[in-house]
């Protein structure tokens, strides 16, 4: 497509009609966008820029930040509801949004680090926000607020990226009978209707006894 002039005011007029999750999936391209020098004058007056600042890419920092998102999910911290109507019921309140994006994030450090050593670190990470996961689809209502049909299927988890490499992490943690129980837990608990492909990505991961087990 040709680079093409664009009004500016035209611009904030079209996006005042916009919804608001296509406003934010507006949001996240502009990020990649913008240069990281100008960013901070981006969210001036709005964000913090100091509550930004990189952080540590190491495994014990991110068990710690994933411990303190538990912490702050079953105390209710992010649990926000409204009244629901035939008009919002299939609405999610900020603090649900936020709740959503915050576990999404955390998952993507866990996805991301798996490859860099440091496993049993990284396979409590995964395995504390899979249990909040769990915690919800029990039918608690303490931590997000769903005013229709609640459940993990909401938060849109992308288990492609995520069981993959939560098995790389379990592989050379676990004993191969407490790999193939846990492979088998995780697969019947979240991706049952695709549970032939995990399976296949589990064995093609495990070591050659684990791979037995499960077969």
């Amino acid at each position: 497509m040709p680079r093409q002039q664009i009004d500016r005011d035209k611009l904030r007029v079209q996006l005042r009609r916009l919804p608001k999750d296509i406003l934010l999936e507006l949001i996240d391209r502009a990020i990649d966008l913008v240069p990281r020098t100008r960013l901070p004058a981006l969210v001036e007056g709005y964000i913090d820029p100091d509550a930004l600042l990189p952080e540590s890419r190491s495994a014990g920092r991110l068990l710690g930040a994933v411990r303190a998102f538990r912490e702050a999910s079953l105390r209710g911290d992010y649990y926000q509801d409204f009244a629901v109507d035939s008009k919002n019921f299939m609405d999610m309140s900020r603090g649900t949004e936020t709740w959503i994006a915050e576990c999404e994030r955390l998952f993507n450090r866990c996805v991301a680090g798996a490859g860099r050593g440091r496993h049993t670190e990284l396979r409590e990470s995964f395995e504390i926000l899979l249990e909040l996961l769990r915690h919800i689809d029990e039918g608690n209502d303490d931590v997000v607020f769903f005013a229709d049909e609640g459940g993990s299927w909401q938060v849109g988890v992308s288990w492609e990226d995520v069981l993959p490499a939560y098995f790389v992490c379990l592989s050379p943690t676990t004993e191969p009978e407490g790999y193939a129980r846990m492979v088998n837990a995780v697969v019947d608990d979240f991706v049952r209707h695709d549970r032939d492909k995990y399976m296949r990505k589990a064995r093609g991961i495990g070591t050659k006894e684990q791979k037995r087990l499960l077969r």
